[in-house]
């Protein structure tokens, strides 16, 4: 009876409140703010269905609004790590915009629609009342760690015959490097970058099956991509030696190591955690959203996901071993997420307020 002994002898480690961050936009027509992160650069990002707002949250707080080409729901977004520039992987193209809104370049792709729209369609305009192409699937994009490359995962063209594809742009003039089939068919992706901008993660969504994690390298000429398939990417540690996934049925979470891929060790959640009191359900997942990675030898990583209370474990990555759940000085919600080298967020219900945490006594 693994979980009784370890409910009666976890331990529990108070979460310190570093900051609390107002959300720029209104809920109501944006999505919750989140934390885009890089060596010694962290910005609070929040997509509006107007405008996209960018603050830097280790400076002076400086905040940057660009107008969007598109609403929310038609697409994500990227942003460069010294927040100038924003691209806007939509539904039929990728758009850099600086802070005026004047397009620095654009690059057309397949549409993201489930209904196969075979038309290259040149504007928003052409397709915005469109209810297919407003309840399409949609791709992602992510600067590398030095701005200088930009990842973005596409479909490649018009017409019933579509392959998605990994790109690597110049995001100065949005000249593509080199390029990589996915063979997936994504519902939608989120890039996980790498403090060595050769690296980057994508985990790719495709419903219950085959949900891939996808592990590129560029080294300048060549493009090589490691596969992981019934795998959802989490974390990236802050030295960028490993990396986190689970499962698609959240039952284990993985070590990776980065270089090579390799699979260093697990930990399976059943056999780690307690179930809560007076649970309906009779086993334990981890959550698949988002883990946190904020030292190397600590993970943050959430369980039910599913919770008006979900509870947040830290996780020693060197024997994946449990070490017991982090106590908050006030409830949270969601998911722990990544802010970088010693933080990670959560955000609040309402997505009203962003609250950046750390550990006491690891500076």
């Amino acid at each position: 009876m693994p979980n009784d002994a370890i409910h009666e002898g976890s331990n529990q480690f108070a979460a310190r409140l570093v900051a609390t961050a107002a959300a720029s936009l209104d809920p109501a027509s944006a999505d919750g703010p989140q934390v885009l992160h890089w060596p010694g650069r962290r910005l609070l990002v929040q997509r509006g269905d107007t405008e996209l707002a960018v603050r830097d949250l280790d400076g002076e707080g400086m905040e940057v609004r660009f107008p969007a080409p598109w609403p929310r729901r038609y697409g994500s977004v990227a942003v460069s790590p010294t927040g100038d520039v924003a691209v806007f992987a939509g539904v039929h193209a990728l758009r850099a915009v600086d802070s005026t809104g004047a397009v620095r370049w654009e690059i057309r792709h397949g549409c993201w629609s489930a209904a196969v729209c075979a038309k290259a369609h040149a504007s928003f305009s052409e397709y915005a009342d469109d209810y297919h192409h407003g309840h399409a699937d949609s791709g992602s994009a992510a600067f590398s760690s030095d701005g200088k490359l930009l990842w973005a995962h596409i479909r490649n063209h018009a017409g019933r015959d579509v392959n998605e594809e990994w790109l690597i742009l110049d995001p100065a003039d949005g000249t593509v490097l080199t390029r990589a089939e996915t063979m997936t068919v994504g519902s939608g992706s989120i890039h996980f970058p790498h403090p060595n901008p050769a690296y980057m993660g994508l985990t790719i969504g495709e419903g219950e099956e085959n949900s891939p994690v996808l592990w590129g390298h560029w080294d300048g000429a060549n493009l090589t991509v490691q596969r992981f398939v019934e795998e959802v990417l989490l974390a990236v540690s802050p030295s960028g030696e490993h990396f986190l996934t689970t499962d698609l049925g959240q039952w284990t979470l993985y070590l990776h190591r980065a270089k090579d891929g390799i699979e260093l060790q697990h930990l399976d959640a059943d056999e780690a955690v307690p179930l809560p009191p007076n649970s309906d359900h009779d086993r334990v997942r981890w959550d698949y959203e988002a883990a946190a990675f904020p030292y190397d030898d600590t993970a943050v990583v959430g369980t039910e996901d599913y919770a008006k209370d979900p509870r947040h474990w830290l996780v020693d990555p060197r024997t994946m071993a449990l070490r017991g759940q982090v106590a908050y000085p006030f409830p949270v919600s969601g998911s722990p997420r990544s802010a970088g080298q010693a933080a990670w967020y959560t955000v609040s219900k309402d997505q009203t307020i962003l609250h950046l945490w750390n550990l006491p006594h690891r500076e």
